[in-house]
């Protein structure tokens, strides 16, 4: 008797079902270690922090980085995540020629409610796997920032952050690859959580 499989997706197999239409355009989907998950629904908290950080984020990092939403990132050989944000090395093409690359990111960031888990527990092992050296996590249901650092690979293959630092949301956190930026956290989280 012959167990079912799951199939996994490698990057150009992902990128040529795109071409040819299989997906719809409003599909909220993302290609993660070889499957493609439908993200879920973002509530209107999550919504509110996105559109503060897209008020503040411009504003503090100017023309020192290129800043990207809710856009793909490449991670071979078969993950694209599309993370909140995420801040990018400039580069003179402004990545026309393709995806930005884990060796691009300055910080990805997430903002997280129903998708918390997800972004813990699956991302986190994602993103350090790639070697993306910053990741912070907007936690609307605790109502703080998780900022991790330093990835790691254990001797059994798990890959983690060594460090994890909270920031509660009425405090100012300095960016890991601009240390002399900071981001006031009473801008970013929805008033209606502090």
């Amino acid at each position: 008797m012959s167990i079912a499989q799951t199939k996994r997706f490698t990057l150009d197999e992902y990128h040529r079902l795109t071409e040819l239409g299989f997906f719809h355009q409003d599909n909220h989907i993302e290609l993660i270690n070889g499957e493609i998950i439908e993200m879920a629904a973002k509530g209107t908290a999550h919504e509110t922090c996105l559109r503060n950080l897209l008020r503040e984020l411009p504003k503090i990092i100017g023309d020192r980085a290129t800043l990207q939403s809710q856009a793909p990132i490449a991670l071979p050989p078969n993950s694209e995540p599309e993370p909140d944000f995420a801040i990018l090395q400039n580069r003179d093409d402004n990545y026309l020629s393709g995806h930005p690359q884990a060796a691009d990111m300055l910080l990805v960031m997430e903002v997280s409610d129903s998708s918390l888990g997800y972004d813990q527990d699956v991302k986190i092992p994602l993103y350090a796997k790639a070697g993306i050296t910053d990741y912070w996590i907007f936690n609307l249901f605790d109502n703080y920032l998780e900022s991790y650092s330093e990835p790691y690979e254990d001797i059994q293959a798990k890959y983690g952050y060594l460090n994890k630092r909270i920031f509660l949301s009425n405090q100012v956190i300095n960016f890991p690859c601009f240390p002399d930026l900071s981001l006031n956290l009473v801008r970013v989280f929805p008033p209606t959580l502090l």
